[in-house]
């Protein structure tokens, strides 16, 4: 199963020379519902739960990938603050924060592009990756408080934490089913959402305005909540591929890739609804 988020979708949880479970050329292979990696000694019965084979002490547990998570999210939390409380606030200085936030943003994708391309996960990069992404947010969501909307920071992060929560309990009840078409569908809708906010953003670039209109008034009202449906469908299908990573026995050192792709999820549905309140407050 092939998740949408980028870190997955470029090559699902690894196999190394030790016999791990390969994600998706395996998963592919089998075609079928049975678990692919039933010789694996840190398999499980998907249908039990139970080990198919004695089960040593290097697998991945959801522990992991929650204490992993912890760790990434926390980093971009500190860093947010910090940059939220140090940098200039003033309107004379506001430029500068601004390229601060442009400068840690290119750090944080080209770190993000080093790890989705490296065999196996790295913390440093995966850390490095969440500190400066931390430095863009904080930015953004202080400029965003202070000069445009105040209130919406704390509104997109509480509704960030809210969709997390009713994904996650959605996908434990199995109200939401990942399956292929489902991840077939939101590949594609999430490939045309993107290219819209290309062009939007080049038309607004070089036109100048609002560009195509797909971030602002009514228009900008739908396309966010589109985002935010968009980055939940992440979600469940993020939960379904470290579901599979536990029960097929992906190494314990995958729930850092875990942890990052579904960092970079949360960020996006941050994002979102970070710009669907503004649109809302009435200053776009």
């Amino acid at each position: 199963m092939r998740s949408s988020n980028p870190v997955f979708s470029r090559r699902g949880f690894s196999r190394d020379n030790g016999g791990y479970a390969g994600f998706e050329a395996q998963h592919a292979q089998a075609g079928t519902a049975t678990n692919p990696y039933a010789t694996n000694p840190y398999a499980t019965d998907p249908a039990t739960g139970m080990p198919a084979a004695p089960v040593r002490g290097n697998a991945m547990t959801i522990d992991d990938v929650v204490s992993r998570t912890a760790m990434t999210l926390g980093t971009l939390i500190v860093t947010a603050t910090l940059a939220w409380i140090a940098l200039p606030v003033d309107p004379a200085n506001v430029n500068k924060s601004y390229g601060i936030a442009i400068g840690a943003a290119i750090v944080a994708f080209v770190l993000a592009m080093i790890q989705t391309f490296k065999r196996k996960p790295s913390p440093a990069l995966i850390l490095g990756y969440a500190a400066f992404e931390g430095v863009f947010l904080g930015v953004i969501s202080m400029v965003t408080s202070t000069y445009i909307s105040p209130g919406v920071v704390v509104q997109a992060v509480l509704g960030t934490m809210c969709v997390f929560a009713a994904v996650l309990f959605a996908y434990k009840m199995r109200w939401i089913r990942v399956t292929r078409r489902f991840t077939g569908f939101v590949m594609a809708a999430a490939l045309g959402f993107v290219l819209l906010m290309v062009a939007n953003s080049l038309f607004a670039l070089f036109g100048g305005g609002d560009g195509l209109g797909f971030r602002s008034g009514g228009l900008g009202i739908v396309f966010g909540l589109v985002g935010v449906l968009l980055g939940a469908c992440f979600l469940a299908l993020d939960f379904k591929q470290v579901e599979d990573g536990v029960n097929y026995g992906a190494p314990r050192e995958e729930s850092w890739l875990a942890a990052f792709g579904l960092t970079m999820t949360l960020v996006w549905i941050y994002l979102e609804l970070l710009r669907l309140f503004q649109i809302l407050s009435g200053d776009d």
